[in-house]
């Protein structure tokens, strides 16, 4: 069914597809999830080139392959079946000195590839040079076998499933038939079999970014502070990251000094807002948010609260979405309010008070600090390898939540005490939670209550 699904959003004017095949996948996953997930690529690609020439939108969109290329003739025969990029991550890997080992989720590649220790990092051996001359194999054996078949050019190449036929006399394989697999339709030769005519959508230019970036100009080119106020919806996706980008080519990593620029949102803003966001901004929203919040954020600071004339309880109710602070490494954030599922997971250096989460907090988290002011779902800090978490357990029920296999629960330290009671003074400042308040009221009744969480 992936063919009307490339069609769907073909339409819907997406620019890009891939097709990933049933191999592949994480070197931590289980064997049956590299080897058996799905189905192979070949099938995919070859519907979606069908159903695309058939529908007369072939040349609007870009089709990638991937699922264990490895060879010239991978790409050679997924070329030839519709795909005109190709994805390749396992062999590279393995080129650059990877010996799947298959614990990259445990911080502990002794390889230096997938772990964030300085000391196992010092191991790796890979060099550019590398991947590079791998590289140059499989263009030249790719070129071998287009020489071999008369063609000049990738985009020649794209689509001519006339070129492929089965091979004969493989003894448990002859009553296989190909023929809808190298099925040719008739528009094959009234239409361009690869992406040739940009597939643009107008609407795409016009994003609230454009706004901010416009507004910022002095911020930007000088650093001096300014404060722009936005009403948003959820329409409004990716708040913040093009200004991000904007920063970033002109400072780097280390982006501008804080609070240089100030966002004041008001609304419920879309998916990914604050993603990759850099140093120098500070969001405030009054609102609320859709998934992946925060993702990949890199430096700033963001507050989420609810509107100021909202009545109800901001620790009692959802404010954001599942897969907030996704990936993040660092920065700062503040939500009076509770997220959904897999929060904080695979961040790697962010720092964050929320009030209440779901299943899978902090999974695969590496580094920062996360502090919840409520109740947890199930299975937290599975895989946690890095960072801690401080965990408002009031009523005692936390212990039977987490997940045993990498982490611990321990007792609120001296230090941890000054880290954590400044956060919470942060957080009530930035959001007037109420919760933070009745705590910090107590603190010292209320610091006994909190468990924290460190990988073993």
């Amino acid at each position: 069914g992936v063919g009307t699904v490339a069609s769907g959003v073909t339409k819907a004017k997406a620019d890009h597809i891939v097709i990933a095949g049933e191999t592949g996948g994480t070197g931590a996953s289980p064997l049956t999830s590299i080897k058996h997930a799905g189905l192979p690529w070949e099938l995919g690609i070859a519907e979606t080139q069908q159903v695309l020439v058939m529908n007369r939108l072939r040349d609007r969109i870009s089709v990638q392959v991937d699922g264990q290329l490895k060879t010239g003739r991978d790409v050679a025969i997924a070329c030839l079946l519709g795909a005109e990029e190709f994805g390749f991550a396992t062999a590279p890997l393995i080129v650059m000195g990877c010996v799947m080992l298959r614990k990259c989720h445990l911080n502990a590649c002794s390889v230096g590839i997938a772990t964030q220790d300085e000391t196992l990092r010092k191991h790796f051996q890979g060099e550019p040079e590398h991947l590079i001359n791998y590289f140059f194999f499989i263009a030249e054996e790719l070129r071998y076998i287009m020489a071999k078949l008369g063609l000049k050019n990738v985009d020649e190449m794209v689509g001519r499933v006339d070129l492929l036929e089965p091979k004969k006399n493989i003894d448990k394989f002859n009553n296989i038939d190909l023929t809808k697999l190298l099925y040719k339709d008739k528009l094959n030769n009234e239409t361009d079999l690869y992406c040739s005519k940009k597939n643009i959508d107008p609407s795409t230019f016009n994003v609230i970014d454009d706004y901010f970036i416009n507004k910022s100009q002095e911020a930007i080119k000088l650093q001096k502070p300014v404060t722009i106020k936005s009403n948003v919806t959820n329409q409004n996706r990716s708040i913040g990251t093009k200004l991000s980008s904007e920063i970033s080519k002109k400072y780097a990593e280390a982006g501008l000094p804080d609070n240089t620029i100030k966002l004041e949102l008001f609304g419920s803003v879309g998916q990914s807002c604050g993603a990759f966001l850099t140093n120098g901004i500070y969001m405030s929203i009054q609102g609320d948010a859709n998934d992946y919040f925060c993702k990949g954020m890199s430096g700033g600071k963001i507050t989420l609260k609810p509107p100021a004339k909202s009545i109800f309880k901001s620790n009692e109710n959802v404010i954001a979405g599942n897969v907030v602070l996704y990936g993040a490494t660092s920065g700062k954030v503040f939500i009076s309010g509770i997220c959904g599922d897999r929060f904080a997971i695979r961040n790697s250096g962010a720092e964050v008070v929320v009030e209440g989460v779901g299943n899978h907090c902090s999974e695969y988290m590496t580094g920062g600090i996360v502090v919840v002011l409520g109740k947890t779902g199930t299975n937290f800090a599975a895989g946690m390898s890095g960072g801690v978490a401080f965990i408002y357990d009031y009523d005692n029920s936390f212990k039977n939540k987490y997940n045993k296999d990498m982490v611990e629960l321990k007792n609120v330290g001296h230090e941890d005490e000054i880290v954590l009671k400044d956060l919470i003074t942060e957080h009530l400042e930035s959001t007037n939670s109420i919760i933070a308040s009745s705590i910090l009221k107590n603190w010292n009744l209320n610091l006994n209550m909190f468990v924290k969480v460190v990988p073993k």
